[in-house]
């Protein structure tokens, strides 16, 4: 649109944008020549991007073997599958722990699955951001089976601490899922030290993917049950899904276009180097929430977060009129409301919801600079309008 400023993209914790130069080429490429799966066709005129990501995502998380790491929709399939395949196991009744920190994608199967009587559920409390080890030490139960949450929050941009929470886990037998929406890619994940069974990532976040893709990475296969079934392009006259690694769980055609750019994205992370993209992340987020703490009338909910999100409000304004000032004026995309973790906001904010700055690899200083002027010059008019009235 003429005269529209140019567009500062700070929503990347919802999906990240610009993807790299690679990913995008990864996907045309991907969509150039036939479609190339073992067991599927006798061309070979295409490459295996179902290898191909699966051994980029085994590295970059440090996960094995490859064949443990399965591919799906996203991190709310992704948890669906895991959470209803372990449970599959579990007599009716079992008791799982959450946090108020987490996502939707982790709180609304767990609540149906009560609310359907077949478990259970303990909801933890968060204090500065986190859900301490001790406390889920003290939540566990004789009857407590599984325990599901997210490894950063999308709201205070905070990281749990998932190796004290697994390992006093194990020492009671619980079986340990952890939602790495918003960490993989952000910052290092070593899955051979972490004390976790199933970890879930997605494609269309901090990996530079394409919407459409996740997954996850299971330590024993045989603790989940498989909850979707059909055709793998192997061993085909048995009727039954097959047993092996990741044929158990990959069920159908795969996103070929979406797994091209997530092992795309994948490597393209791995040539930066996580730490130095979290330590960019970390300079860049430390100056806005500064700049953000200037003005008496913002409230920043975590001003040390170790993830690059930002959430706020001004007083006096309702974060959507913040978020819709922010865009049309300023070019700043941002995103406003709920974030889909209810009960986050009903400890921070009352419920009212926040507005969230999101920072990627690809975001640059001078944006850093622009989006903190533009929230002080709305929060300063927002001060000056209620001295008025």
């Amino acid at each position: 649109m003429a005269g529209s400023p140019p567009i500062i993209y700070l929503n990347n914790a919802a999906t990240t944008w610009p993807k790299p130069p690679e990913v995008l080429e990864a996907v045309r490429q991907s969509l150039a020549l036939p479609v190339f799966g073992s067991g599927r066709t006798t061309g070979s005129q295409g490459e295996d991007y179902v290898t191909l990501a699966r051994e980029a995502l085994a590295s970059l998380l440090a996960a094995d073997p490859p064949e443990h790491v399965v591919f799906t929709q996203n991190a709310t399939d992704s948890l669906n599958l895991l959470i209803q395949g372990f449970l599959a196991g579990c007599e009716a009744g079992c008791r799982v722990i959450t946090t108020a920190l987490d996502h939707n994608s982790v709180l609304r199967p767990l609540h149906e699955l009560e609310r359907q009587r077949r478990i259970r559920l303990t909801v933890l409390p968060f204090e500065d951001g986190a859900v301490s080890p001790e406390s889920v030490e003290v939540a566990v139960t004789p009857d407590t089976r599984l325990m599901v949450t997210a490894h950063g929050s999308n709201v205070l941009g905070s990281v749990q601490d998932v190796s004290g929470i697994g390992e006093v886990l194990h020492d009671h037998g619980v079986f340990f899922i952890v939602d790495g929406a918003q960490t993989a890619g952000h910052i290092p994940v070593d899955l051979r030290a972490l004390p976790v069974d199933a970890y879930v990532f997605t494609g269309h976040k901090g990996l530079f993917g394409i919407p459409g893709t996740g997954g996850f990475y299971l330590r024993d296969p045989e603790s989940v049950a498989p909850v979707r079934y059909g055709g793998t392009g192997t061993d085909s006259f048995s009727l039954f899904q097959p047993p092996g690694m990741p044929e158990r769980f990959e069920a159908g055609t795969h996103n070929h276009p979406g797994l091209a750019a997530l092992a795309a994205g994948a490597n393209y992370i791995a040539s930066i180097g996580v730490e130095a993209i979290a330590e960019k992340a970390e300079r860049q987020t430390a100056f806005l929430i500064r700049e953000l703490k200037k003005e008496p009338n913002v409230t920043v909910y975590n001003e040390h977060p170790s993830l690059p999100i930002i959430s706020f409000n001004i007083q006096g304004m309702e974060n959507d009129d913040v978020g819709f000032i922010l865009a049309r004026a300023y070019g700043v995309v941002a995103r406003t409301g709920l974030h889909c973790a209810p009960l986050v906001h009903r400890a921070i904010d009352g419920g009212i919801g926040s507005v969230r700055l999101s920072l990627s690899w690809f975001t640059t200083d001078e944006e850093c600079r622009t989006a903190a002027r533009a929230v002080q010059g709305i929060a300063r008019n927002a001060n000056s309008s209620i001295g008025s009235s």
